[in-house]
């Protein structure tokens, strides 16, 4: 994990909509959705699991988006969401 990735910040596991099946959320989940998956520490609970969808394992964030912290994290994803 890069020095700027903040473990915990959750924005990927909010932002994006995911259109296949999440355990708790067989028909994946919307845009600005909090995963039923992420955790109070803003975890995936998922992570390193089989169960993890593979939209979030192929996920990879970049230093721009997350340098910021989470609260930009979260808008630029919702942005860049939006734009899709």
């Amino acid at each position: 994990m890069s020095d700027s990735l903040k473990k915990g910040c959750g924005a990927c596991c909010i932002a994006p909509s995911i259109t296949s099946p999440i355990p708790g959320m067989p028909e994946g989940k919307p845009a600005g959705t909090r995963c039923i998956q992420l955790n109070e520490h803003n975890l995936c609970s998922l992570f390193g699991q089989p169960e993890r969808p593979k939209v979030c394992h192929d996920f990879t964030s970049d230093d721009w988006i997350c340098s910021r912290g989470p609260e930009y994290a979260l808008q630029t994803l919702s942005e860049l969401e939006t734009l899709t």
